[in-house]
């Protein structure tokens, strides 16, 4: 089975995922992931992202098409897979499909995590991390036992600049401009499922699971 996770920056997608890979036993796929092994391992194509992310660009989408390709074909996939970041617009989708279809494999179930632009907004800038060691943390959710100071390494706790109110609204509305497009178009294909994205992590997690039961 292979599994399209989507849904907007703070709506627990990577929690879900780590989830996923322990009930289902497939690998979850990073975009991000490959590309920072790729460029580790000086492959070809990471060689070529790298000249790319050295200069704060985008890796093309055929760069990363092409680490998707390698990737799929792996023995750990054979049984599916998680997909988690890409696509992120119909173009990438497009291209996905066509990569996938070499392979015999195909999207079997996406799903759509909703959460409300002011909960996302919480959760994200709630968020603190340890200098020293990168431990996690959230300040309502779960927070030190000592305000800014970790838990493990008694590091000073900061908050990234990607989780300040005035970028987490920006990075919504870009999701919303080009990624929520692709809940018409998996929809379209029958794949799609929505599911709230509010409740506890064990009851989205059981939701999910029904689902892909069916």
């Amino acid at each position: 089975m292979v599994i399209l996770l989507l849904g907007p920056p703070g709506s627990g997608k990577g929690t879900q995922a780590k989830v996923l890979v322990e009930r289902l036993g497939i690998p979850q796929l990073s975009t991000g992931d490959m590309l920072r092994a790729a460029v580790k391992d000086q492959t070809t194509l990471g060689v070529k992202a790298q000249s790319f992310m050295k200069k704060g660009e985008l890796v093309p989408d055929n760069l990363v098409i092409g680490l998707i390709e390698e990737r799929v074909v792996q023995k750990d996939c054979q049984k599916g897979f998680i997909l988690d970041g890409f696509p992120r617009n119909v173009a990438q989708a497009d291209m996905l499909e066509t990569v996938l279809s070499k392979t015999q494999k195909k999207i079997d179930r996406v799903i759509a995590l909703q959460v409300p632009e002011a909960e996302l907004v919480k959760r994200l800038t709630g968020r603190r991390t340890c200098r020293q060691c990168g431990t996690g943390y959230h300040v309502d959710f779960q927070p030190p036992r000592a305000e800014g100071v970790c838990d493990r390494c008694n590091g000073e706790l900061f908050q990234r600049n990607d989780d300040v109110a005035e970028v987490i609204v920006d990075r919504l509305r870009v999701y919303n401009d080009s990624t929520a497009p692709l809940l018409k178009y998996y929809q379209d294909k029958g794949a799609l499922r929505a599911i709230d994205g509010t409740g506890s992590m064990t009851q989205i997690t059981a939701t999910i699971i029904g689902y892909l039961e069916k």
